[in-house]
């Protein structure tokens, strides 16, 4: 799943609303893939959010995966999205 093994929350890649979505896309699929329907059900209809919208349904899937350790490759590339929802237009 992680196919941007160089970036970090420290040094994130500066990501823009396409690139946000398409991240998105990558986490529902992967999640749908995996049997995870509850994280994939979180990002349906990404592609026709608001950037409102596309920041709550991130911050509460993180909220989420809190306690889901097997689940970390998924909260690691929602915190890549989080740190980019200002870049969100």
């Amino acid at each position: 799943m992680d196919n941007n093994e160089n970036e970090t929350l420290r040094w994130p890649t500066n990501l823009d609303r396409p690139a946000i979505v398409n991240r998105l896309l990558q986490v529902r699929e992967g999640a749908q893939a995996a049997g995870h329907a509850e994280l994939a059900a979180r990002f349906a209809r990404i592609e026709s959010m608001t950037g409102g919208q596309i920041g709550a349904a991130v911050i509460g899937a993180l909220t989420w995966l809190q306690d889901k350790p097997e689940l970390r490759p998924f909260a690691t590339q929602l915190e890549m999205v989080a740190v980019n929802l200002k870049n969100l237009k």
